[in-house]
């Protein structure tokens, strides 16, 4: 198999996998079937058209290649009919919600590189690429996104890039490589939601009157 179809093939998993979070979102909170696919495709769909975009790949592969739309499509459709099943399994879409983030993270920070933009920027370009979909998907369906929450997801896709442009750098980005960036990410999401690791917050107080005491 050649790097491009081992990568096609992430790319698709990817997809696939985030259009399954993005219509179980949806059916939770009980859109019709247009509106689960349409979530699902943006959630599966929508961080790699910003990676596009902003590697002035016109047009982005979502709407270039048939196999990308409608993969996102056929899965959110399956999710729909098939959603009392699923939702037994919450533990198994967390677990490849995971392991879309890291595929997504390598293929994205990987784009970036070979477009030729700067380690620095393909990191940030491949955190996104694994993060905008989720974004899309958590804005669509009126919720706080899960990036902008206390759980290590952004930060899990930061470090999987990181590692990518590493490999890149050092002539290591080979099939083992990459495969072992990916599971930085799957490991480090998953432990991260096993443990209940979570990211600082700030502390709120109540301000203080001249006397020490609140003012109500």
């Amino acid at each position: 198999m050649t790097t491009s179809t081992a990568l096609l093939l992430a790319d698709l998993t990817g997809v696939a996998v985030f259009a399954a979070s993005g219509a179980s979102a949806a059916v939770a909170k009980r859109l019709d079937l247009f509106g689960v696919v349409f979530v699902g495709f943006v959630a599966a769909l929508g961080g790699g058209i910003f990676r596009d975009l902003v590697i002035d790949e016109a047009p982005p592969l979502a709407f270039a290649d048939w196999r990308y739309a409608a993969t996102a499509a056929v899965t959110a459709t399956a999710v729909f009919w098939l959603h009392p099943q699923l939702a037994r399994l919450r533990t198994t879409v967390l677990v490849l919600d995971a392991a879309g983030l890291g595929l997504f993270t390598v293929t994205g920070t990987l784009k970036a590189l070979d477009a030729h933009v700067p380690a620095v920027g393909a990191v940030v370009i491949g955190m996104l690429t694994a993060i905008g979909g989720g974004l899309g998907r958590d804005l669509l369906t009126a919720e706080i996104p899960v990036v902008l929450r206390r759980e290590i997801y952004a930060v899990a896709a930061l470090a999987g890039s990181i590692l990518v442009a590493l490999l890149e750098r050092l002539g290591y980005a080979g099939a083992v490589g990459l495969t072992a960036a990916a599971l930085l990410v799957f490991v480090l999401r998953l432990v991260a939601l096993r443990r209940r690791w979570s990211a600082p917050v700030a502390t709120m107080r109540p301000p203080e009157t001249g006397l020490g005491r609140p003012p109500f």
